[in-house]
């Protein structure tokens, strides 16, 4: 009798570097779940790869947090890869932004990517293998409002979790694109002219790499040498100066264009 496929469940799949992150792990052999708010986008994709398991869910509600929580605990049809991707942003200020926005994006992008994390993790640890792959973005070592901020959580909750996970058989990891090429900047008709062509990513390019670097252990992963050079300096820098440079340049908003349908120009 042979062996069930592994089973992936990516949040944020309707669109953009969710729907490739959904495309490389079906092509390594996984059984997809498919997360987002938009089913005629999540079951068209799904046919792309001969079908797959969707799960109609708002994380921005306490509902959709809950159902897919309940998917990852299922352990007659375990998940052996969680990819929280789902996230949104704003090219308004923190101060211009609305309250909506900001309750959801906290939300979205803090809340649910804790909750579906443990969620994952303890069901992961009862088996005794897994992995968690947790989107971030370059902009979380950058101020750059509520976005940044959020990003900066992720990126440090992921490296908390991989530590506590040491000796388990589940692997929590984090990657950190920056501008990534993807159909909401055209959806959304955001002009991304002024943008350099040195500085865009391919998204399939980004979610092969963040997957290889997760499967062999590594932690925090930054695609595109352009970034990572970029992150290193950002890192090595002393503080006042880096918000200098966030405040001269108008701190990007630095998306990895998972898309939800309401996200607007993020990098």
């Amino acid at each position: 009798m042979s062996a069930e496929p592994p089973i992936a469940l990516v949040t944020g799949a309707s669109a953009g570097l969710g729907a490739e992150f959904a495309r490389q792990l079906a092509r390594r052999g996984n059984r997809m779940v498919l997360v987002g708010r938009n089913r005629d986008r999540l079951e068209l994709l799904a046919a792309e790869f001969g079908g797959a398991e969707v799960l109609v869910a708002d994380l921005a509600t306490e509902v959709g947090v809950e159902a897919v929580a309940a998917r990852l605990k299922d352990q007659d049809r375990p998940i052996s890869t969680l990819v929280n991707n789902a996230g949104f942003g704003t090219a308004d200020s923190f101060l211009d932004s609305t309250p909506e926005y900001e309750s959801d994006s906290v939300e979205v992008m803090v809340r649910a990517v804790a909750l579906l994390s443990k969620t994952a993790a303890e069901a992961m640890v009862e088996r005794g293998h897994g992995m968690i792959l947790n989107v971030s973005s370059v902009a979380a070592l950058l101020p750059g409002g509520s976005y940044s901020a959020a990003k900066a959580f992720v990126l440090t909750l992921t490296e908390s979790l991989a530590l506590e996970l040491q000796g388990t058989g589940v692997q929590a990891s984090v990657v950190l694109p920056g501008f990534t090429r993807t159909q909401f900047h055209q959806r959304a008709d955001i002009d991304t002219t002024a943008i350099p062509e040195w500085m865009w990513l391919d998204s399939g390019e980004v979610a092969r790499t963040a997957l290889t670097d997760a499967s062999q252990g590594r932690v925090v992963c930054v695609p595109g040498l352009q970034y990572r050079a970029l992150s290193a300096l950002l890192q090595a820098l002393p503080r006042p100066f880096v918000r200098r440079l966030a405040s001269t340049k108008g701190a990007p908003s630095m998306d990895h264009a998972d898309t939800t349908e309401t996200q607007a120009g993020k990098f």
